[in-house]
């Protein structure tokens, strides 16, 4: 089992060096891969010997075993990637992970929130908090995560450089270490220098007791330097609750659902929702696409001759 784990690890350590992967990339990639090595080796085959029936059938292990077609889909992946690169560096003399059909996966349509909801949790934000400082943060992390559709990880991780000077659009790095612009509406970009405004006296207080300033816009005492994936998931549900909104629909990335579904449905293009959220394929961005029926249901009720008043039936 060693010499496999040290096979995932060495896999690992390529993508996170030379592919610039996410911490949360190669912790999916390790899950993933973790899982499907016990598996090769309860059932007596061995990771540099696998054959592509034997992959077949650990994918039938996963759908009769309860996991979802798209969990499925994505250990696939993660072992196409695994033999891809130990193929490429001659570990194997063949990759065994070629020709695999991906499991059909009936994609859902993404849960969201209407603009109502995402108001009542913006106007929430700015009273919610221990103290000022608090308050003021809250407002800024929910008016940039609704105004760009940033990812949370992309969030919580921004440097408070990218915020100075009252810019117009931030720049983010996504997904690969790939960068990308969003734009900041006008409540946004007062929510940021209102923070910074706050953020910056804490730094000065930090500094006079011998501490180093943070380089984040969020910043937290943790290792981490900055607030966590997880405190902005409670503190989103928090807000949500007491502005009204059932916690239990909010998330991150429903935000980030809200506000590609919202953009749709108000006239942007696609391609444009595709260029923001950092999607490096537009079929990626495709499955907001619902909302557009009802906006061509309006544009026909509106403008189509026949349904003007009078013919209207």
């Amino acid at each position: 089992m060693s010499n496999s784990v040290n096979w995932i690890e060495y896999f690992l350590d390529s993508q996170a060096a030379e592919e610039g992967a996410s911490e949360n990339t190669i912790m999916a990639y390790r899950n993933d891969l973790n899982d499907f090595s016990d598996w090769v080796e309860k059932n007596g085959h061995e990771l540099s010997l696998i054959t592509r029936e034997a992959i077949e059938s650990y994918l039938i292990y996963c759908i009769d075993h309860g996991l979802r077609q798209s969990t499925a889909a994505r250990r696939l992946s993660a072992i196409r990637q695994f033999y891809s690169f130990s193929y490429a560096e001659r570990l194997m003399s063949c990759n065994p992970s070629l020709k695999i059909r991906n499991p059909k996966i009936q994609k859902p349509l993404p849960k969201t929130l209407s603009e109502t909801e995402v108001e009542q949790m913006l106007e929430m934000s700015k009273s919610h908090g221990r103290g000022a400082a608090d308050k003021c943060r809250n407002k800024c992390l929910m008016e940039l995560m609704y105004a760009t559709g940033m990812r949370v990880s992309e969030l919580v991780s921004l440097p408070a450089a990218s915020a100075r000077g009252d810019p117009q659009m931030l720049l983010v790095r996504g997904k690969g270490g790939k960068e990308r612009m969003v734009p900041l509406s006008g409540s946004a970009r007062l929510a940021v220098q209102n923070w910074l405004e706050h953020r910056d006296r804490i730094d000065i207080d930090a500094q006079k007791r011998g501490k180093q300033p943070s380089r984040y816009l969020f910043p937290s005492r943790g290792k981490l330097g900055h607030i966590t994936r997880h405190r902005f998931f409670g503190l989103i549900k928090e807000i949500a609750s007491a502005s009204g909104v059932s916690p239990s629909k909010v998330t991150p990335h429903v935000i980030r659902h809200a506000f590609a579904t919202h953009l749709l449905s108000n006239g942007a293009d696609l391609i444009s929702i595709q260029t923001m959220l950092g999607h490096s394929d537009v079929s990626t961005t495709e499955i907001y696409t619902h909302v557009l029926d009802e906006r061509l249901k309006r544009l026909v009720e509106n403008h189509h001759p026949l349904a003007k008043s009078g013919m209207r039936k």
